[in-house]
C-alpha cells in the first residue's frame, strides 16, 4: 500500500485543525471496550469457542491500538491535564495512575508476544503467558476509564 508525502502531510494539517477536546471521551470509550472485549475473549476461550475468543482478542488489539494512537496525538497537541482534587482522593488518585502507568508500558510488548504466539498456533506458550497478560491488561483497561472519570468527571 503506498500513501504519498503530500497525503501524510494533507492528514497532519487536518489532525492540526481538529478540535481534540473530546479525545479524552473517546479514549475512555476505546479502553472500555478493550477491558470488554477482553472479557467476551476470556469467556470464548473458557467455552472453547476458538474463532471467537480469537476475533474478541484481535479486536481488543486493535482497540487498543486505535486508543494509543488518539491518547497520544492528545498529550502531543495538548500536554498534561492536572489532577484538581485535593486531600485523600488526590493520594488514590495518583495511587492508580502510577500503577496504571507503569503497567501500560509493560503490557505492549506481552500482548504483542501473547497475540503472536496465538495467531501461530503456539497454543501451550500463548496460554502460559495469556494467564499473565489477560488480568494485567483488563487492569490497565478498566484504570484507564477510571483515571478518566477521576480527571474529567470528578
Amino acid at each position: 500500500m503506498w500513501i504519498s508525502w503530500s497525503k501524510i502531510y494533507e492528514l497532519y494539517l487536518n489532525l492540526r485543525k481538529m478540535n481534540l477536546s473530546s479525545l479524552p471521551s473517546l479514549n475512555a470509550a476505546l479502553n472500555a471496550t478493550s477491558a470488554f472485549l477482553l472479557m467476551l475473549g476470556y469467556l470464548f476461550i473458557r467455552q472453547r469457542a476458538m474463532k471467537a475468543h480469537a476475533m474478541c482478542m484481535v479486536s481488543a488489539c486493535l482497540t487498543s491500538t486505535l486508543f494509543l494512537i488518539s491518547y497520544l496525538t492528545y498529550h502531543f497537541h495538548h500536554g498534561s491535564t492536572r489532577f484538581q482534587s485535593e486531600g485523600f482522593i488526590r493520594l488514590i488518585y495518583f495511587g492508580i495512575l502510577i500503577s496504571h502507568t507503569i503497567l501500560a508500558v509493560v503490557i505492549v510488548p506481552l500482548a504483542i508476544v501473547t497475540l503472536y504466539r496465538g495467531l501461530l498456533g503456539r497454543f501451550a506458550k500463548h496460554a502460559a503467558i495469556a494467564r499473565i497478560t489477560l488480568p494485567l491488561w483488563l487492569y490497565v483497561s478498566v484504570t484507564g476509564v477510571v483515571v478518566y472519570w477521576m480527571l474529567y468527571q470528578l
